[in-house]
């Protein structure tokens, strides 16, 4: 059985993170730096991503800000994918926001999300709440989407 209690789905994937690049992030370093030394590293791209969309809401959002979040986030949700295949995701099954190194790549598709509203791609703000949503529901909530 799953740690969400389905007996005939694939267990969840847990990543392993970048531990010198989310040190170096709770220590206060320059999110674009630490992208640029670690660009595998999904939790830098949602620090970037997070920056450039705080504060900008619709309706009359700051359309560079929102394109720029978009930009981050899109490459830190690539990373992430790319980290989840490595750790034997097929494309679904549960990635646990109470899993730490999870975060980076949960909180990229959050702010993807919140992007892709505010520019007004609706298609791509559903298929990530469906994808944050199939991850684990509580990532919906603690990233403030629902």
């Amino acid at each position: 059985m799953t740690s969400f209690g389905d007996l005939l789905g694939p267990q969840p994937t847990l990543l392993t993170g970048d531990d010198e690049a989310e040190a170096d992030l709770r220590d206060g370093a320059d999110p674009a730096a630490v992208a640029s030394e670690h660009p595998s590293a999904s939790i830098a791209w949602a620090y970037l991503a997070e920056a450039a969309l705080d504060g900008v809401a619709a309706p009359d959002p700051d359309l560079s800000r929102a394109v720029a979040g978009y930009a981050y986030a899109r490459t830190g949700y690539h990373r992430g994918l790319d980290q989840l295949r490595r750790h034997g995701w097929k494309g679904y099954g549960p990635v646990p926001w109470s899993h730490e190194p999870n975060r980076g790549f949960l909180r990229c598709v959050g702010a993807l999300a919140r992007a892709a509203q505010l520019i007004g791609e609706e298609d791509e703000y559903v298929r990530c709440l469906d994808l944050l949503n199939d991850s684990d529901p509580r990532a919906v909530a603690e990233l403030g989407l629902d």
